[in-house]
């Protein structure tokens, strides 16, 4: 019998079902049993009965045949809460599931439960009032980073191999950094968000949270593909996981620019994330160039456009609803509602042209960008505004500075373990141009393979 659940990366965990080292039902249970015990506040729902059945008929031969997932909160499962992470909507139940999360059932995959989420996605911490505070499994107390900061800590904290993210403005990325996990940002479309696709503003992707490169490439693999139902859905592509890391790396051109010349990263996190890339290009034969990297951080934009769908959704509870919401995602809509005009859009369509032309300008002369991941390590978990501690200006705000401009203009990016400050991991971000992600994934598996990251936190599973 399996007592603790399986701590390396998902794609292994098949190939010990298919040698019989492993047994889908045994997992579960280890994984139930793991979710049950653990303090990290993680998973928000399990669907015990759904899992045991799905566990039961497992097909090992299939890509995640028998592997126990976590679907973020945000994302809609039939017959499941969709909460949206907040009070407003805490009994609302989902009519549908996402094409994603349909792909991976049809792969195999057995569907354990939610992982928590910021409140309507829209802040990057691990805390809501719905689910209270979720941790970081490397510093109890310290945050997972969100959105998908319970995936994050679910599958860093040793509970769950893999488990769904969703990234319109870091989410996927930032918990990844904070957590020490893989975290992977496709070209804007390369997996469907349908059906019931939101359309504006044009900057989310989903995608998962995992341990190692492999993980990710055999997600696209399941995931990845045009569907109607996402008008913006990219073609598929074949071979994710059978090609990688068969691409000739040598020569090519990046660029070391660890705050993208707009965010304030602390001297240790810089340091760490200079030596990652240096090593980075050692290893693989890039070509380092001197190139002006000075991405805009579009924060208030990027909020103001994101905001008009939660407007849609809150529907004519709002304003009644303002107090079952955290004080910034009301005060956010508060703000738009008051300020948000014709002149603003405008103003956010500039700079969003702006923002393609200056990554495009650095793009004519470089392949890839190599920056920080976030400014700074996991700050304290219940901490959702900027703070100050000790010398240091701590918090959400600065963080979107470094992700958020790959979710405006839509081009790959990937975030890999870097190395650590004060015992907490730092994540290096490698950006490539669009519909170039699987060159960003050959390149995190150089890291991987040439300094290789712990799958999972020290002491997990906790």
């Amino acid at each position: 019998m399996t007592d603790t659940p399986w701590l390396g990366d998902a794609c292994s965990l098949v190939d010990a079902y298919r040698a019989g080292e492993r047994k889908p039902t045994e997992e579960l249970e280890a994984v139930l049993a793991a979710i049950e015990r653990s303090g990290l506040n993680a998973v928000c729902f399990v669907d015990e009965e759904g899992a045991r059945a799905a566990a039961e008929s497992a097909d090992v031969s299939l890509p995640f045949g028998g592997v126990p997932i976590g679907v973020k909160e945000l994302e809609p499962v039939a017959g499941w809460p969709a909460t949206e992470a907040s009070l407003v909507f805490a009994d609302r139940v989902a009519d549908h599931t996402s094409t994603m999360v349909e792909r991976l059932e049809a792969a195999g995959a057995v569907k354990v439960g939610q992982t928590t989420a910021s409140e309507f996605g829209g802040l990057n911490v691990s805390v809501s009032r719905l689910h209270g505070v979720t941790h970081n499994p490397w510093a109890h107390g310290r945050t997972a980073g969100g959105s998908s900061g319970g995936s994050a800590a679910a599958v860093a904290g040793g509970l769950l191999p893999i488990a769904t993210g969703g990234d319109g403005g870091g989410s996927i990325r930032i918990p990844a950094g904070f957590c020490g996990l893989v975290g992977m940002k496709g070209t804007a479309g390369r997996i469907p968000r349908g059906p019931r696709t939101e359309i504006a503003p044009m900057t989310v992707v989903v995608g998962c949270l995992a341990r190692s490169v492999r993980d990710v490439a055999r997600w696209f693999d399941v995931c990845s593909g045009y569907d109607s139902r996402d008008p913006y859905s990219l073609p598929r592509v074949d071979g994710w996981e059978r090609d990688l890391g068969t691409r000739d790396l040598r020569g090519l051109r990046a660029v070391i620019a660890p705050d993208l010349g707009s965010a304030v990263v602390r001297p240790e996190v810089e340091e760490v994330v200079r030596e990652a890339g240096e090593a980075l290009a050692r290893d693989t034969g890039l070509r380092l160039v001197d190139v002006p990297v000075r991405l805009p951080g579009l924060g208030f934009e990027w909020a103001m456009t994101n905001l008009a769908q939660l407007r849609r959704a809150l529907g004519d509870r709002w304003p009644g609803c303002k107090d079952d919401m955290t004080l910034e995602m009301a005060f956010g809509m508060q703000l738009a509602d008051d300020t948000f005009d014709l002149s603003i859009a405008a103003a956010c369509e500039r700079q969003r042209t702006e923002a393609n032309e200056r990554m495009a300008e650095v793009f004519d002369q470089v392949d890839v960008i190599i920056c920080a991941t976030n400014p700074d390590v996991a700050f304290p978990a219940e901490v959702t505004l900027n703070t100050r501690v000790g010398d240091r200006q701590v918090g959400p705000e600065n963080n979107g500075a470094l992700t958020i401009p790959a979710n405006i203009v839509g081009n790959p990016a990937i975030s890999v373990p870097a190395g650590t400050v004060d015992g907490l991991p730092v994540g290096m971000q490698i950006i490539g141009r669009h519909h170039e992600d699987a060159l960003l994934l050959d390149l995190a598996l150089v890291v991987e393979r040439e300094r290789p990251w712990p799958l999972v936190a020290p002491g997990a599973p906790v």
